[in-house]
Parts: structure tokens; sequence; C-alpha cells
């Protein structure tokens, strides 16, 4: 590693198999210049603009800049007279369409009133990107809910490009109704939708193979799995696996991987439990939770999901699902590997931690319902973000942001696959590797070489190197970067402006 021109910090670190520690772990404020009203929902864009937005539960949405002095919220939409706002009620769920940098498509789930029910709809930003155009809601479904507790609330762009969102079952307690188990409601579900394609007289399609799809017997299409409680915040992992905390009634909160077209079990069981009946329940073709904890001060009482950890800040939790608890203010990371689940305390706290979120680094934040504030996890910082699902192929992604001033972020990822030996001038390698010779160097316009930010053997993983013009000795304007893997090499443009 060199330094020429520009100040660079570039520091690799490989995943190990520590447990996280409060020791290790520390929270810290986000953005202590700001708080919001009642919290429910952190998210970003995908545009590349770094911004984070937030969802404020009586029928909000706030936009800040990702500087942890930031002192500016601005209101990107207000929809407080759609919303339905009170308990379990509210605005509760955003998702940015993948091309919402383009078509300028968000989404929301939240409570409206006369009849009480929940509203998936869609909007569309405005000419001015930090704020939406509240004139072009357009509602893709609703649905009837009997009672004022059990909305679920979350929504959220799977891999697979198709929208998903939860349902509780409907709420008042023990789910009265079986709405849970009944696959003609979408209630106690998790539901997914093509919302690229609209069909007939919807404004939406049904995937080909959702599990009800083209069936006769008035089976709602929407659902994608059922048998859930009141599901308090899912997301997908690099893996693609769909990770869903489920609310428990008085006993058990439970963790599921959520699988297409598989029964969770609600109200049959609670956790690992039976429930109605209390005993001898029939668990046949049930799937189980991966992970519960019990009603008391060491678990808690109200489940909060959260993210598997993908950052930099924090090595100590990469790969593990961190998730925390709204009543005890507990915070965990749950390592899950080949059916084997081990849960470690990150932090006991005083928080109210109503969901959890990340920025366009993956780097995972959650929020205090009660103080309206923002935090973060700080640890051991390293440049390696991940080590599952890795491409055959090596990739470079483009720089974010971009344009950039001072500082901007180069994605690439090392494949997962031993290489036969790769010539090095320095060095002479015989047989089979998992180690691979990387360079990451920058270049003018004309070709000449600014910097080498890697040069050296890295394993398989997904890394990130910072390029900083801090020195400001460049000049404004177009510059490359190139990443060279073996005898192939990728090449990007970026765009520093100051």
């Amino acid at each position: 590693m060199r330094k020429v021109l520009l100040l660079i910090s570039i520091s690799v670190f490989f995943l190990n198999s520590c447990q996280p520690t409060s020791a290790q772990i520390q929270i810290e404020p986000a953005f202590p210049n700001l708080s919001f009203e009642q919290p429910v929902d952190i998210q970003y864009a995908k545009d590349g603009s770094n911004r984070l937005f937030i969802v404020s539960q009586p029928g909000t949405i706030y936009v800040i800049e990702n500087n942890q002095t930031t002192s500016n919220k601005k209101v990107f939409l207000d929809i407080r007279e759609k919303v339905l706002f009170g308990g379990e009620q509210g605005l509760l769920g955003l998702a940015f369409h993948p091309n919402f940098k383009n078509n300028g498509y968000f989404y929301l789930n939240y409570t409206a009133n006369n009849p009480r029910r929940s509203v998936i709809s869609r909007f569309k930003v405005s000419s001015n990107s930090e704020a939406a155009d509240k004139s072009s809601e357009l509602i893709l479904l609703t649905v009837d809910q009997p009672y004022s507790n059990h909305n679920g609330g979350q929504i959220s762009f799977g891999p697979d490009g198709f929208l998903y969102f939860s349902l509780g079952d409907g709420g008042s307690g023990g789910d009265p109704q079986n709405y849970s188990q009944n696959l003609k409601s979408l209630l106690g579900k998790i539901a997914r939708i093509d919302v690229n394609s609209p069909s007939g007289n919807l404004h939406y399609s049904i995937p080909s193979d959702n599990p009800f799809k083209g069936n006769t017997n008035n089976l709602s299409e929407e659902i994608y799995a059922w048998g859930l409680r009141n599901v308090w915040r899912f997301s997908f992992d690099k893996q693609n696996r769909l990770w869903a905390a489920d609310v428990g009634q008085n006993a058990w909160e439970e963790i599921n991987l959520i699988e297409k077209g598989k029964n969770y079990g609600w109200r049959i069981m609670e956790g690992n439990h039976c429930f109605n009946p209390q005993t001898n329940c029939n668990t046949t073709n049930l799937t189980m939770p991966i992970w519960e904890y019990g009603h008391n001060q060491q678990g808690g009482y109200s489940i909060t999901g959260g993210h598997v950890y993908e950052g930099l800040n924090a090595k100590e939790l990469l790969g593990k699902y961190v998730y925390g608890d709204y009543v005890t203010g507990n915070i965990w990371a749950l390592d899950y590997k080949n059916g084997t689940a081990v849960n470690s305390l990150i932090a006991p706290s005083s928080h109210n931690i109503s969901t959890f979120g990340v920025d366009q680094n993956n780097e995972l934040y959650f929020a205090n319902y009660s103080t309206g504030r923002l935090y973060k996890f700080k640890g051991t910082p390293s440049t390696k973000v991940g080590m599952n699902s890795l491409p055959k192929d090596f990739q470079l992604d483009q720089n974010f942001p971009n344009p950039f001033n001072p500082t901007t972020t180069i994605q690439y990822v090392i494949p997962n696959v031993k290489t036969a030996h790769l010539p090095r001038q320095d060095r002479a390698w015989t047989g089979e590797t998992s180690l691979h010779y990387v360079t990451l160097k920058i270049y003018d316009i004309l070709g000449r070489e600014v910097v080498t930010l890697i040069d050296e053997l890295l394993e398989s993983g997904t890394y990130q190197a910072k390029f900083s013009n801090t020195t400001s000795q460049l000049n404004s304007g177009v510059y490359f970067y190139r990443l060279a893997y073996g005898n192939s090499y990728q090449v990007k443009k970026m765009i520093l402006s100051k």
C-alpha cells in the first residue's frame, strides 16, 4: 500500500468468529442534533444520494443528509390527514422502488379510517427531489382491519424485484377469528405482488410462483407465507434470506426465516409452544422459528426485527442478525449457520427500540420511539463487508456517492472460488490458492496513474475502499478506477466535483 497525492485510509480485516459483547460494541447517537416524532422506519432510496428517510408514525416522512453533524430535517411527505394514528395504527412502512432514481416511485403501508383498513399505495417524488408529490397517490390494495392492533406494517422490495408487505392477524388477542390460518384473508400473512406489471383492474399482478396463484378456491393469491401473528419488521440479507420478527402473545417472541408457501404456526403455536389448543397441538406441516425468547427481563416482551449486519463499523457483527426488544431495550446478534443459532447480547439498554434500518453503506441504525432519536453501532472497523453468496466472477461496483467531494467509496467483490496461481512480479505461486492478487488504481482522464489503493493478495469476500481528496491536490473532473484480478480487469468512471 502506498500514498500518492491523496490521503488514503485503507485497512483490511478478515471476518473472525468471536461473539460480540457490550465491551466490543458501542452504541452512539447517529444524529445528535435531530429527533423525530414516534419514528417507526428508517430507509434509504438506493439512488446514490446517501440520504436517509425517517418515517414518523402519525403520518410524516422526513429526509436528512447522512451526516452526523446535520441539524436539518426536511418534510418529504406529510399525509397525516390520511392516516389513522393511535396505538399500533399509523404510517408504518416505506419502500423505495429499485428503480427509484429514474421513476421516482415509493410505496407505503399505513392505516386509514372509515372503514379501518391497511392501505398499500404508491407515491411519486416531485420535481424537487427533496419532496414527494402528495397528489400522486395510487392505491394498490386495502385490507379491512377488525381491531386497532396488529397492523403489521413492513413493506419492502425483495431481491426478485417484487413488493413484499406484512399484515398482522387483525388484532384483539389470540386471533379470535383465526385469520392467520385463513387462506382467504391477507391478515396474519406476508404478501408478495408484482408492481411492475398491472393486470386487469389491478395496479399489480400476482407473481407466477406465488403459492396460490390461479387457485379456484378463492384463496388469496397475494399470500407468500402465513401463520404469523404480527410481524414487526422483516428484512432480506445478501443470501436473499427473508428474516421476520413475529411479536408473541403472552409468553414467547420469535424469529423466522420466511420461505414461500410455508405456514409458521400461529395461532396453533406461539414460538415452539402450543397455544390453541394449549396441549397436544398438531404441528404437521408447520415451520418452527429459528429462535425464540421468553417474556422476562433477560429476554423481553415485544420483539423488533432488524437486519443481518454487512457494514464496516463493527466487524464483530458481520453476518449476524441484529435485533432488539421494544420493552426491555435488549439488543442481540444472532449468528445462524447450518441450522444452528448462537445468540449473543450486544448490550442492555433503556431504549424503546421501534425499528432498525440501514444506509447505502450497509451501516445499521435503530430508533428510540420515546425520544425520537437514532443510534448506530461502533466496533472494530473493517473494509471487508461480507462473505456469503459471492458471485463466481469478480465485480466492481459504481462508486458512491458519485459525483463526490471529498470522499467516495468503491466496493468490489473477490469471487468465492479457488484459483490457479496468480503471477506477481515479486512472488512465485504454484498450485491452487484461495488468495487472489488484486490491484485497484485511480487514473486521470489522460490515463496517468493517480494512486494505488490496493496492491496485495486478498481472500474471497466483499470489500470497500475509501478514496479521499482531503489534500485538495486534484482538480474537479473525470477520473477512472481500475480493478485488476488475475488476467482480467474492470474499469469505471467517477467524477470529482469541488
